[in-house]
């Protein structure tokens, strides 16, 4: 099966990110989860975000690339929200990338390169109305991402929630997260077969 890895939102490594990463991995793949805050969490986005530009993006970006560099390059990157900066970053510029799976956020290709790479498949998840997502400029980055390419999906879900995969906090949305982890999961299975699944 697929190796991940997944980079938690800016709430940290809660029990949330983990509790969708052992959905995953029941469906049999391996699933890596660092924690970029070394052990810090937060129930509040706000709180959340504000450590994260304390620590710098880039620093939490450089965090996550030393974990990819001691895994195998053959790995699908995922990312929840802030997450989705490391994610992004590998799936377009570390050889052997099987894939990349956005949720919540989706940043311009052109951040970290010219194009996106050839033969990456990539799926970004988000909410239709999630005002972080919709209005801050996520969404149109993902509809250029997916334009006219097989391989590349946005899946749009009803409702305003940020972080609607986060099970346990007020923001989980059952139904979209169930959908999604079922997406995730059909795409894991066709990257590790190298193929591309809906």
């Amino acid at each position: 099966m697929a190796e991940v890895l997944l980079f938690h939102h800016s709430l940290g490594l809660t029990e949330g990110v983990v509790a969708f990463a052992e959905e995953l991995r029941r469906a049999g793949h391996t699933v890596h989860t660092p924690d970029l805050y070394e052990g810090r969490t937060f129930t509040d986005l706000e709180a959340g975000v504000g450590y994260a530009q304390e620590i710098g993006f880039g620093t939490l970006v450089a965090r996550g690339e030393r974990v990819a560099s001691e895994l195998p390059e053959a790995l699908v990157y995922a990312g929840f929200s802030l997450g989705v900066l490391p994610a992004q970053k590998l799936a377009q510029t570390r050889s052997g990338a099987l894939g990349a799976l956005l949720f919540s956020a989706c940043v311009p290709v052109s951040e970290f390169g010219a194009a996106w790479p050839e033969g990456v498949p990539a799926q970004v998840h988000g909410m239709d109305a999630d005002p972080f997502f919709v209005d801050e400029g996520d969404l149109a980055a993902a509809r250029a991402l997916v334009a006219d390419v097989a391989d590349r999906r946005l899946f749009l879900y009803p409702g305003s929630s940020h972080l609607f995969a986060e099970r346990g906090a007020p923001s989980f949305v059952p139904e979209a997260a169930a959908m999604c982890v079922e997406r995730t999961v059909c795409f894991l299975d066709a990257a590790r077969a190298g193929g591309v699944s809906d």
